[in-house]
């Protein structure tokens, strides 16, 4: 299944997830748990999970390095401030809060199943091979980064 690595781009994923996470949602609908409030609490998570893809992407573009998932070979630098200091990964954990805002506003328990599957998707062909591609390109620096910062949390 290694061929999946760096294969499908984090986006698509996440795009493919909220729409299965919707057909699960309409397919049984009698587990919809209604909350009144779902949508400003959607909308506030939604604004978490922007907030730190951003704030990754502002990092990446100041270290003047690669934003593309698809090729982290091309890696000019290794970021390691910012927001980078709490977790590895803020565009992947900033994209799986947007997720989880969503399967807020659906209000249905099995719409959580996309925020997970899409949590395991990246980590297994994205966040695994970029960190063996990082190891390569930093030796000993991203090991001790590594060893200081949380992969998502």
């Amino acid at each position: 299944m290694s061929w999946l690595e760096f294969r499908i781009p984090p986006l698509l994923i996440a795009l493919a997830a909220a729409a299965a996470m919707w057909l699960l949602a309409r397919s049984y609908p009698e587990w919809a748990m209604p909350f009144e409030m779902r949508g400003a609490v959607a909308t506030a998570v939604a604004v978490i999970g922007v907030m730190a893809v951003v704030a990754g992407a502002i990092q990446f573009r100041r270290a003047r390095t690669t934003i593309t998932p698809l090729n982290p070979a091309a890696a000019s630098a290794l970021v390691v401030s910012g927001i980078y200091r709490f977790t590895r990964n803020p565009m992947y954990l900033g994209v799986a809060i947007v997720l989880l805002a969503w399967a807020v506003y659906l209000s249905h328990p099995l719409a959580l199943l996309g925020v997970v599957a899409f949590a395991a998707y990246i980590h297994r062909f994205q966040i695994i091979p970029e960190e063996k591609t990082l190891r390569a390109l930093f030796p000993g620096a991203y090991e001790a980064y590594a060893r200081q910062v949380r992969r998502w949390l």
